[in-house]
């Protein structure tokens, strides 16, 4: 090591240094501005060229996740499970003979099924190590396979397990890690066992809600239908005498199972949901393609001027309370709400065109619960920028730390359908109108699920909300760790060592 003496000379002495000049001052502050601020930019990169960071642009609007649980910038590993890599999840998204096809599980409302795997193989947050994932994807097309008849629940029941069975870093985190699409009403109540095996997992769906602990079994409400319609006959049974009403008419008053009226994810035939707010995600529904692509969509929205009615109901009664007021609201008064009866088949079927086209010719879309709580109506009508009015008291909404729905939409008691409902309707100014359709404009690109390079999608969305589900490090009751670090399981097998079919909870 070289002595002092031996350093050049002019780090050593005083002498030949140039005078320090005002000039010499300023240029070097300047020098050190500028060398703080180039390292901010780089550490920090902005939103406008970065489309993973916190801030987002949103159809003209500004959307960011707050920093605090989600982290700046979007920084995810997320392993895909390949569909020949696991016995069983072939027939998961093909069916037991393998002709279902993704390009027709891909549309309608359950399609999200298909685009997010399609999105996820395509994505820069996509590894194929899973030694370095944060999330496992475990693609299934279940509710297509199910409903074109290529699995029983029987089968979907045998299947998922098999699968599942096979996956050590599921069986290592317990399931935490690894999520699983279900986008439909029925949840994950599709997979009859998910209380058993996907209890922990994280579930991405248009659907949650249950009965609220305590809530009582029963709720009486005045109810306004006519008298002598199909809708007052079907419930009928439900009437209560005048005194459990004072000073409503005797034909007005109702008592009903909560489970008739406020269960989400088919749970008006069950009593538990699959949904838990603390672990699961609520997903957008899938809108159908030739309304949400830019430049030209099927149907474009009319000037509020020109729209015949004050509010829509563009959905069948499915024997569902609100549903039936709603008609026979329609019938009342069919100058200020239509809803005209809805056929899927046969001559009279009504076109893709001309569904939009009745939606976007009232000011208000009604988006009251079916089969379960939530409804696609409610996306759609920010395509055709008609204020939608949710009518489902229990209903849940996507991305609720990025948006206040109260500037874009309404929500209305479900017990409080009939007349004051128009009423109220009539009374919003226009220029409310105008600002809340304004405001879902900014926001609507969260509800399309287009590719990951646009700084605003339904995808990113869930990125970012996924972001927030991730753990250092995972665990469950059949994981076991010891001093230098290896992981274990309960015979001190090492987790490398692990070998399917490994024994479920």
């Amino acid at each position: 090591m070289g002595s002092p003496s031996s350093r050049p000379s002019r780090l050593m002495g005083p002498h030949h240094h140039a005078p320090c000049t005002r000039t010499h001052q300023i240029g070097a502050l300047t020098l050190v501005a500028a060398t703080f601020f180039l390292t901010r930019l780089f550490d920090h990169p902005s939103s406008s060229c970065n489309p993973y960071s916190l801030s987002t642009v949103v159809d003209g609007g500004p959307a960011s996740w707050p920093e605090r649980g989600y982290g700046s910038h979007l920084s995810l590993k997320i392993y895909v499970y390949d569909e020949l890599e696991i016995d069983g999840l072939r027939t998961l998204m093909y069916g037991r003979d393998g002709k279902i096809s993704p390009d027709e599980c891909v549309k309608g409302q359950w399609g999200t099924q298909v685009k997010i795997h399609r999105m996820l193989l395509k994505s820069r947050f996509r590894t194929t190590k899973k030694g370095e994932a944060d999330l496992f994807f475990v693609p299934s097309y279940v509710k297509c396979v199910r409903t074109m008849g290529g699995l029983s629940d029987k089968e979907i029941n045998q299947t998922y397990v098999k699968v599942l069975s096979q996956m050590p870093y599921f069986r290592l985190s317990g399931g935490r890690n690894h999520i699983f699409v279900f986008p439909s009403g029925a949840g994950a109540t599709l997979f009859r066992s998910w209380a058993t095996y996907l209890n922990r997992s994280i579930i991405l769906t248009p659907e949650l809600t249950t009965m609220p602990y305590g809530t009582a079994a029963y709720l009486t409400a005045l109810v306004e239908l006519p008298p002598d319609t199909a809708a007052s006959r079907s419930l009928a049974g439900y009437r209560l005498t005048h005194a459990a009403c004072p000073g409503a008419p005797a034909s007005a008053c109702f008592r009903f199972p909560l489970s008739m009226l406020l269960l989400g994810d088919r749970t008006d035939k069950r009593e538990t949901t699959s949904f838990n707010t603390w672990k699961d995600i609520i997903i957008p529904g899938n809108v159908h393609d030739g309304m949400t692509t830019h430049g030209d969509r099927l149907v474009q929205p009319l000037p509020l001027s020109k729209r015949k009615y004050l509010a829509n109901f563009l959905g069948r009664a499915q024997g569902k309370i609100g549903r039936l007021q709603l008609v026979e609201l329609a019938k009342k008064y069919p100058d200020k709400l239509e809803s005209p009866e809805l056929k899927f088949s046969g001559p009279e079927k009504l076109g893709r065109i001309d569904y939009f086209e009745h939606l976007r010719n009232a000011k208000f879309c009604l988006a009251p619960r079916g089969e379960s709580s939530w409804t696609l109506r409610f996306y759609e009508s920010f395509f055709v920028e008609c204020v939608p009015v949710i009518i489902s008291d229990y209903a849940e909404l996507p991305f609720q730390n990025v948006i206040d729905y109260t500037q874009l939409s309404i929500k209305w008691p479900w017990n409080r359908i009939g007349s004051e409902l128009l009423e109220y309707l009539e009374s919003v100014p226009e220029k409310d109108i105008e600002r809340m359709i304004t405001h879902g404009r900014q926001v609507r690109c969260l509800w399309v699920y287009a590719p990951e390079s646009e700084p605003c999608s339904a995808f990113n969305g869930i990125m970012w909300e996924l972001q927030r589900k991730v753990r250092q490090f995972h665990q469950s009751a059949e994981t076991f760790w010891l001093h230098n670090g290896s992981i274990v399981n309960r015979n001190l097998v090492e987790f490398s060592h692990w070998k399917p079919p490994m024994p479920l909870p």
